[in-house]
C-alpha cells in the first residue's frame, strides 16, 4: 500500500486554515451500512463498538479519540449511523445526514467516507454526494483484502484522480493503511476547501469533483441527478477496476444455496438455535455452581464472624443472597452473547434475516423489523432504538409494540431457574437436554406471539402496506475474536454494573420490606422464625393482598412478592425469591440454593408450592408481560407519547395473565400437577 503515498494530495504544503493550533480536530466517519465503518472506527480509536453484518446496528453517533498526528492533540472522531444517501428516509439516516449537511453542528474539519471495495458502485453514491458539497473528503476503501481475493484489481491512483479526493485502501482488522489514512485526512484538512454548511441535496451546488466528470448545468431535477451520479460512478469504476472473470460461484454463493434454501434454510436455523441453547446449558453449569458456592461461602463467613442482628441479616440475606442469586446466571448470559457475536461476525445473521423476511411480510411487517427484533433478544431497549431504520411510522410503532416479546437476556435467569428446579437432567431421545428444548420453545413462542400481535395491529390501528425490502447478503467471514471478546467484556460489565446498582438497590429495599415490621417472639420457642417474619412484613402483606388475583395462575403470596419486584427489572425476581426463602439460612428448606428452596417449599397442609406446572405458568407470564421500566421509558422517548407505552403495558399484561391462566388451569384439567 506504499504506492498511495504518491497521491498528490499527500504532498501539499501544510498550513493551518480551518483549524487552530492546539485545538482538537473533529472528524466524521460516514458510510453505507455494512461497509466496515464501525470496524475502522474501532481500529482508529481503540474503542470497540458493536460490529455486525446487517444494517441498523449503529443507531446513534459514537465518538472517540484518534491520535492523527504527534504534533496535534487527539482528534475527536464521530461515528455516524450508516446511510445510503443524503436523502434521509429513516430516523437514523436523518441523524447522519443532518450532521453531514451541516458540519457547523460538530465543527467538523474533515469527513472520512467509508467505501466497501467489493461494492464500489453502490457505496460511491453517498461519496459522490458528499464530494459535491466541497467539504474536506477522504475515502477509506475498506474490505480491500476481500476485493483482492475476489479477483478485483483496483487502480487506486486512477480512482482517486477521477473522484478528485484521496482514496486510501485499508484493512481495519490488520491495521493496514491506517497511517496513510491519517496523513490523507490531515492533508485534506490543511487544503482549506469551501463548505456549503447546511445545503440540502435539492439545492446542492453542482460543483464538479474533478474536471473529468462535470455535472450537467441546469439539471435541478433530483431523479436526473441520481441518474447522472450513477452514470458517472459506472464510468469511473469501469476505468479504475478490472475484474478477472471466474464463472465458478464463490464460497459464499455455494454456502447460500443451502442455508438460504426455502426448506433447508429454516431447518438449519432451528438446528443452530437448538445447538446454541444446548451448549449454553452444558457449558454454563460448572461456572454457575462455582459462583453460587462462592456467594454461599461468603455469607457463611460473614455469619461466622459477625454477631447476629439486623446488620448481619442485611449483608447475608439482603445483599449477598440478592445479588449473588442474579450474578450466578452470568455464565449463561455471556455464552448466549458469545454465540450471537459469532453468528453476526460470520455473516449468518444476515441470512437469518433473509429467511425471516418472507414470514414477516406475510403478516404485514417491514423486512427491516427483523434487525430490531433480533437485537431485542439481547435487550429490548437497543432493539426499540434500532427501529429508527424503518421509514414508515406505522411499521415502526408496530415493531416497537412487539419487540418486548422477544426473550431478552433478563428472562434467561428465570427460565434457567425453573428448568434447574424441575427439569434438570432430563433428556429427549437420550441426547438433547429437555432444558434446551424448553428454552428454544420459549424463544419461538415469543416470536409466534409477536407475529400474531403484529398481524392484528397491522390490520387494525396500524394498517399500512409495507414497502419493498432490499437487503444485501455480505460474504461469509471468519469472526473477529477480538471483537467477540470485547463484546463479552462489555456485556459482562453492563450486567455486573446493573447487579451492583439496580439489583443491589432493589435487594436492599426488598430485604427491608421483608424485615420490617419486626415480628414478636413466638410464645412457644421464644424466637420469631423466618417464615412468620416474612409473612407479616410489609412485603408479605403486599403479596397476600394480590394473592387472590394470582392464585388461579398457580402463584402464592411469596411468588406475588417476586412479581411485584420484577416490574422494575425482570431478573430481580431471582434476588427476591432468594430473600423471601432465606436461601442459605432457613433450615426448613434443607438447601443452601434457591433451586433446592423451590423444590422443598411447602404450604401449611404439606403440599408443594412449586410444581413443574407452576414453573411453566411463571415462565409464560414472564415471556408475555411487560416487566421492565427501562423498556417503558425508551418507548416513551421513541414515540414521544405516553399513549403507546401505556397501551403496551396494558395489552401485554392482559395477554400474560390470560396465557398463564390457560396454561395452569388447562394443565390441571389434563392431569398435570
Amino acid at each position: 500500500m506504499s504506492a498511495i503515498l504518491d497521491i498528490p494530495f499527500l504532498n501539499q504544503p501544510a498550513s493551518i486554515c480551518n483549524t487552530e493550533r492546539g485545538r482538537p480536530l473533529t472528524i466524521i466517519v460516514a458510510g453505507n451500512p455494512n461497509a466496515g465503518k464501525t470496524s475502522l472506527f474501532n481500529s482508529l480509536t481503540g474503542l470497540r463498538q458493536k460490529v455486525a453484518n446487517y444494517p441498523g446496528v449503529t443507531i446513534e453517533s459514537k465518538s472517540g479519540q484518534w491520535t492523527i498526528s504527534s504534533d496535534l492533540p487527539p482528534a475527536r472522531l464521530i461515528d455516524l449511523p450508516g446511510l445510503y444517501s443524503l436523502d434521509a428516509t429513516s430516523l437514523d439516516e436523518k441523524i447522519a445526514s443532518d450532521i453531514l449537511l451541516d458540519p457547523k453542528r460538530t465543527n467538523a474539519g474533515a469527513i472520512i467516507v467509508v467505501v466497501d471495495a467489493t461494492n464500489l458502485v453502490r457505496n460511491l453514491y453517498l461519496a459522490m454526494q458528499l464530494i459535491e458539497t466541497k467539504q474536506p473528503i477522504v475515502i477509506a476503501l475498506t474490505m480491500f483484502d476481500l476485493a483482492e481475493r475476489s479477483n478485483l484489481k483496483i487502480d487506486i491512483e486512477n480512482l482517486s484522480a477521477s473522484l478528485g479526493v484521496p482514496v486510501i485502501p485499508v484493512v481495519a482488522k490488520q491495521n493496514r493503511g491506517l497511517d496513510e489514512l491519517a496523513q490523507a485526512v490531515l492533508s485534506a484538512i490543511l487544503r482549506c476547501p469551501l463548505s456549503l454548511g447546511g445545503a440540502k441535496d435539492d439545492g446542492l451546488r453542482a460543483v464538479s469533483p474533478s474536471p473529468a466528470t462535470p455535472l450537467a448545468k441546469g439539471e435541478g431535477n433530483k431523479q436526473t441527478k441520481l441518474i447522472q451520479r450513477y452514470a458517472r460512478i459506472e464510468r469511473i469504476v469501469s476505468e479504475a477496476v478490472q475484474t478477472v472473470s471466474d464463472d465458478k460461484p464463490n464460497l459464499s454463493e455455494r454456502i447460500d444455496r443451502v442455508v438460504t434454501h426455502k426448506i433447508l434454510g429454516p431447518v438449519i436455523l432451528l438446528l443452530v438455535m437448538l445447538l446454541v441453547f444446548q451448549a449454553i446449558f452444558s457449558w454454563a453449569s460448572l461456572p454457575m455452581t462455582l459462583i453460587d458456592n462462592v456467594f454461599s461461602a461468603l455469607a457463611d463467613t460473614i455469619r461466622a464472624h459477625l454477631p447476629a442482628g439486623i446488620f448481619t441479616d442485611l449483608l447475608t440475606d439482603g445483599i449477598i443472597a440478592g445479588v449473588g442469586g442474579v450474578v450466578a446466571f452470568l455464565p449463561q448470559i455471556l455464552l448466549l452473547f458469545f454465540f450471537i457475536s459469532l453468528l453476526e461476525d460470520s455473516g449468518y445473521m444476515a441470512r437469518a434475516a433473509f429467511l425471516m423476511d418472507r414470514l414477516m411480510r406475510a403478516v404485514g411487517l417491514h423486512g427491516k423489523a427483523f434487525v430490531p427484533l433480533l437485537s431485542s433478544f439481547a435487550c429490548a431497549v437497543p432493539g426499540i432504538m434500532a427501529t429508527r431504520t424503518i421509514e414508515n411510522p406505522k411499521d415502526r410503532i408496530a415493531t416497537i409494540m412487539i419487540a418486548p416479546f422477544m426473550s431478552c437476556s433478563a428472562r434467561l435467569p428465570v427460565y434457567t431457574l425453573i428448568i434447574a428446579a424441575f427439569f434438570s437432567g432430563k433428556r429427549l431421545l437420550g441426547v438433547v437436554s429437555l432444558g434446551a428444548v424448553i428454552i428454544l420453545t420459549m424463544y419461538l413462542l415469543g416470536v409466534a406471539v409477536a407475529i400474531i400481535v403484529a398481524s392484528i395491529l397491522k390490520r387494525t390501528i396500524l394498517n399500512a402496506p409495507p414497502p419493498p425490502f432490499v437487503m444485501e447478503l455480505p460474504p461469509y467471514r471468519l469472526p473477529d475474536f477480538g471483537n467477540v471478546a470485547h463484546a463479552l467484556l462489555t456485556r459482562s460489565s453492563v450486567f455486573l454494573k446493573r447487579a451492583g446498582t439496580v439489583i443491589l438497590s432493589i435487594s436492599i429495599l426488598l430485604w427491608a420490606l421483608t424485615a420490617f415490621p419486626r415480628a414478636h417472639a413466638d410464645q412457644a420457642g421464644g424466637t420469631s422464625n423466618a417464615s412468620t417474619q416474612i409473612e407479616n412484613s410489609f412485603a408479605g402483606r403486599a403479596g397476600r393482598l394480590i394473592e387472590p388475583a394470582i392464585a388461579p395462575l398457580g402463584f402464592d403470596w411469596k411468588i406475588g412478592i417476586g412479581l411485584i419486584s420484577s416490574f422494575a427489572a425482570r431478573e430481580t425476581i431471582i434476588s427476591t425469591l432468594s430473600i423471601v426463602y432465606n436461601v442459605g439460612e432457613n433450615p426448613d428448606n434443607k438447601s443452601s440454593s434457591l433451586v433446592g428452596a423451590l423444590r422443598n417449599a411447602r404450604r401449611a397442609d404439606g403440599s408443594a408450592i412449586w410444581t413443574p406446572l407452576t414453573g411453566i405458568s411463571l415462565m409464560i407470564f414472564f415471556l408475555l408481560a411487560c416487566q421492565c421500566m427501562s423498556t417503558v421509558a425508551i418507548v416513551r422517548r421513541e414515540t414521544n407519547s405516553w399513549r403507546w407505552p401505556l397501551f403496551m403495558i396494558g395489552y401485554m399484561m392482559i395477554l400474560a395473565y390470560v396465557a398463564s391462566f390457560v396454561t395452569f388451569q388447562g394443565g390441571r384439567l389434563l392431569g398435570f400437577s
